[in-house]
């Protein structure tokens, strides 16, 4: 690959911030409808608790707590097993988007847990499309900085299918209809407390698409 050097490399660059597609950043609010914890580690399924306590490694006695994890299928840059950083300590839901997946899939509800939720929002829009970066401060205490999207994979919807016995294909189903509302994964960024009814602020960086 060559490197554009000069007039030509400094016209080029100035052509590329022209042409940024930039967004500003912005404040969003919502609430705290539930949060939930994983009940044992050999299941990354999880159950409605009375508050989550929160360091730097997460949920404490959590399936997905620890300041790092091992790689898997998600790492195929890594082999797998590789220790590394653990950006995945809370898997972050909305009312709204659960909804829009039962009514895709033709549940009556599609409860939190049976994907491993651990704190479930209600009021902040499109939830799943927050950008990585993005700082959620809860009123109890705690703030979670957003990895990224938690794309939906099959083993939740064989979870799905474990509650639904009498339907069949739901496993497939479930990431084709899950597509961009099955929520975010995030890391503490601040030691904490959330409680169920938390007041949410979102802080939403400055984010631009990147030009090549």
């Amino acid at each position: 690959m060559s490197v554009e050097t000069g007039e030509a490399g400094h016209a080029a660059l100035e052509e590329r911030l022209a042409r940024l597609q930039r967004v500003p950043a912005r404040k969003i609010s919502g609430k705290t409808a539930e949060v939930l914890r994983t009940a044992k580690k050999s299941d990354f399924a999880t159950e409605t608790c009375a508050a989550l306590d929160l360091g730097f490694d997460g949920i404490e006695g959590d399936r997905h707590g620890g300041r790092t994890r091992r790689s898997g299928g998600r790492e195929p840059w890594y082999p797998r097993g590789t220790v590394m950083v653990n950006e995945r300590q809370l898997s972050i839901l909305s009312v709204e988007e659960l909804t829009l997946i039962a009514s895709r899939m033709e549940l009556d509800a599609l409860p939190a847990g049976w994907i491993g939720g651990n704190v479930v929002t209600q009021g902040i829009p499109s939830l799943s499309l927050l950008p990585p970066r993005t700082r959620l401060v809860f009123e109890s205490g705690a703030v979670l900085r957003v990895d990224g999207y938690n794309s939906p994979c099959r083993a939740a919807g064989r979870k799905i299918a474990e509650h639904v016995p009498e339907r069949e294909g739901l496993d497939l189903l479930f990431p084709k209809t899950a597509q961009y509302l099955r929520g975010l994964v995030a890391f503490v960024e601040l030691p904490g407390r959330i409680l169920p009814g938390d007041a949410i602020t979102g802080h939403l960086p400055e984010h631009w698409i990147y030009p090549g």
